[in-house]
């Protein structure tokens, strides 16, 4: 007979950051069909179509005072997603020390920020943490010094958060590969795939994050890897 140790958890209620579009948007349509509540914390939440809150997870303390009230207005919080991220491709002479500073902010000072404001909602609920890197947090290439710094960083914290809060809460890391989504938009040729480039459909990394997320209590996925079958970035 199935015990508390070895029964899936059902989804509940998910703060995900940058949940208006892209992968984002899938993790909470994902969620939403899975029978959980999508919450978005977003810069631009109207298209959302879920609970949404306006935010700027480069605004560290601001923002950390908002996932407290989105906990007091939620009731609490069973899961938090961090999909939030950006890039600006270059070399590193060729980028200005504010947009790089910025990649760096939104993908790894963001991230923290919400999940350290989250935590004792997490304890509380002994909830789940998805943090989201990248291929490029476990391989560097040129012209991609501020993403692959933050992606690599992104693991490092996601990797002390397991060690810190083991037995309290769930903590995975989601590697993903390129995605079907206006992440590269506005891009030159130069850092734009091409149209014949093999991406990943973001729904199908969405139901990994909800895979993770309803792991039997007790067996944690800790790091997933997600991409395309003709990924060239992998392994």
């Amino acid at each position: 007979m199935p015990t508390a140790e070895t029964t899936a958890t059902p989804l509940g209620r998910t703060l995900i950051t940058g949940g208006a579009s892209g992968l984002g948007a899938a993790v909470a349509e994902a969620i939403a069909v899975g029978g959980g509540t999508p919450i978005v914390l977003d810069r631009e939440p109207s298209a959302a179509g879920y609970p949404a809150y306006l935010g700027d997870v480069t605004k560290t303390r601001e923002v950390e005072q908002l996932v407290a009230r989105i906990v007091q207005e939620q009731g609490g919080l069973d899961a938090v997603v961090t999909a939030a991220g950006i890039d600006r491709p270059g070399r590193l002479t060729d980028i200005s020390g504010e947009d790089w500073e910025r990649v760096v902010a939104v993908n790894l000072f963001g991230t923290a920020a919400v999940v350290r404001a989250a935590l004792p909602a997490l304890i509380e609920s002994h909830g789940r943490v998805v943090t989201v890197s990248s291929s490029l947090g476990v391989r560097a290439v040129s012209d991609a010094t501020a993403y692959s710094a933050s992606k690599f960083g992104v693991i490092g914290f996601s990797r002390a958060l397991a060690a810190e809060t083991r037995g309290q809460i769930g903590v995975t890391t989601l590697i993903p590969a390129g995605m079907k989504t206006r992440f590269f938009d506005g891009r030159t040729a130069q850092y734009a795939p091409g149209e014949d480039a093999n991406l990943n459909d973001p729904t199908n990394v969405a139901n990994a994050v909800v895979f993770a997320l309803t792991s039997p209590r007790g067996s944690e996925v800790r790091e997933i890897s997600v991409m395309h079958e003709e990924e060239p970035s992998w392994p």
